[in-house]
């Protein structure tokens, strides 16, 4: 109880700098967009800033081309455009090893706004184990015959860390 009530007292105090213009670490920027409304438990709002920290160096998208992510030509709307990378398809969601990384335009470039999780059925019948909780609603994509998840660990998102479309994204 004293971690979390601390922790949360870090995550005030930092979002208090962060508005303030006192503090502008990449880091720091990440942990004040971290969703406070979801009720997430402890384990997984330890295992989304592992995941930030994991990903962090893909806000280069020359890095994510480099470690394997591919732009695969595919937008949604509320979600972005997504790079790929195929070595990571397999029967589990590794946190730490998203299958896609979803970018937005922001003015003229890209900016990384959130990690797909994508498991193909033919790995599992039903929906795979992902974070800690109960949070992760994974939902069912039909033409791919694939389960998904997005986590918006980098643009925050109203309706929820873990929801499939964010309407702050075009």
């Amino acid at each position: 109880m004293t971690t979390l009530r601390i922790s949360l007292i870090l995550t005030s105090v930092c979002a208090v700098l962060v508005g303030s213009g006192l503090l502008t670490t990449t880091k720091t920027l990440a942990l004040a967009g971290t969703p406070t409304g979801d009720n997430l438990l402890p384990a997984t709002r330890q295992e989304l800033a592992r995941v930030r920290a994991v990903t962090a160096k893909y806000h280069d998208i020359v890095q994510a081309e480099a470690d394997g992510y591919a732009n695969i030509n595919f937008f949604e709307s509320g979600e972005g455009f997504h790079w790929e990378n195929g070595v990571l398809f397999n029967a589990t969601a590794a946190p730490e090893k998203p299958e896609e990384l979803i970018y937005a335009l922001v003015g003229n470039h890209l900016k990384l706004v959130a990690v797909e999780y994508f498991v193909p059925s033919s790995f599992e019948g039903g929906p795979p184990e992902g974070f800690t909780g109960d949070a992760d609603v994974w939902r069912w994509n039909e033409e791919f015959l694939a389960w998904e998840l997005d986590v918006w660990i980098w643009l925050e998102n109203p309706d929820g860390v873990f929801a499939h479309l964010n309407p702050r994204v075009p």
